[in-house]
């Protein structure tokens, strides 16, 4: 389980430096290249701080909802961008979902906690 958590942890920052690389690949409006390099250089510094202090991942779900929500906030010069934050978003809210091994209680067999 804490493979899998650590896991998902890695793919929040690979997803972050992603999104702040992609802001400089390609031309866009002003205020998407701003939004994407924020947002994944935040996604990324909350995706590390969540290693250690599990309910940041929090935070990085509420970025997710608001690079979502961005690409029809922001004007767009590029459906290449539209995609990208759309897929990127989805993908940093699930993984932020999952639970780290510190939240997960085992009873003293060793059995998850229900």
């Amino acid at each position: 389980m804490r493979d899998q958590v650590t896991a998902a942890r890695a793919l929040n920052i690979a997803l972050g430096l992603w999104l702040f690389i992609s802001a400089f690949l390609w031309p866009d409006s002003y205020s998407q290249f701003t939004n994407r390099w924020l947002v994944g250089l935040l996604c990324t510094l909350f995706a590390v701080i969540a290693i250690w202090a599990p309910q940041a991942r929090f935070l990085n779900t509420a970025l997710a909802v608001w690079l979502f929500i961005s690409v029809w906030a922001l004007p767009t010069r590029s459906s290449g961008t539209l995609w990208n934050n759309v897929l990127v978003s989805i993908a940093i809210f699930v993984l932020s979902l999952l639970p780290s091994s510190r939240e997960v209680r085992t009873t003293p067999t060793g059995a998850p906690r229900t």
